[in-house]
């Protein structure tokens, strides 16, 4: 029995020490959060996504003016002038090439492209929320404000917990850790950072 004990004792204390290895640092936290507000899309040119819809609008030619939805491939398709890549750049970039490709068909051409419909910028709310799913929203949103859209943690939720899943481009994923109650108490206010299009928040 003593020996039984013993070991209940050790693996308890291996589990502890595993979760506190496995928590960031508060210096690690502080990085973590300090990038999240780097890559904040508040403030900087709009990114052009999949479904959003751009408006190429070419000055006396109705005929190569056009709204066109942006295809899952990322291009668009102009009149006379063919596929354009719109996802991935801004709406500048997009009149750039646009104008040069006009150009070839009607001289002097004056482009402008507008985009008129935000449809890219989504994230899901997952786990322990009144009304997890899939979310669209046509301007930017924290963490607490996904979480309203969700209705809320529910009652099994650990609001303390709670994780959001950021893709690190050709690097896999990163997790960052929030806690929603040092958000709501107005502890860490850094930690209510703006969610960018195809986050995951989990709430366990």
């Amino acid at each position: 029995m003593k020996i039984s004990s013993l070991r209940v004792v050790g693996l308890i204390c291996s589990l502890i020490a595993s979760a506190c290895a496995a928590r960031p640092s508060n210096a690690a936290l502080t990085a973590l959060y300090a990038e999240a507000a780097r890559e904040s899309p508040i403030g900087k040119p709009y990114v052009i996504g999949v479904s959003d819809v751009v408006r190429i609008s070419v000055w006396k030619s109705e005929d190569l003016s056009t709204d066109a939805s942006v295809r899952p491939d990322g291009t668009i398709t102009v009149p006379f002038v063919g596929e354009l890549q719109a996802a991935g750049r801004t709406a500048a970039e997009l009149q750039q090439e646009a104008a040069q490709r006009v150009a070839g068909i009607v001289r002097d051409a004056i482009v402008t492209v507008s985009v008129i419909e935000v449809n890219s910028y989504r994230f899901t709310v997952a786990g322990n929320v009144e009304h997890p799913g899939l979310f669209t929203s046509r301007s930017y949103v924290t963490v607490s404000e996904a979480l309203a859209l969700a209705g809320g943690p529910n009652r099994y939720a650990s609001t303390d917990q709670i994780v959001i899943v950021r893709s690190a481009g050709g690097h896999g994923q990163r997790r960052i850790p929030i806690n929603y109650d040092d958000i709501l108490s107005g502890k860490s206010p850094e930690q209510d950072i703006v969610l960018l299009a195809g986050d995951a928040v989990r709430v366990p």
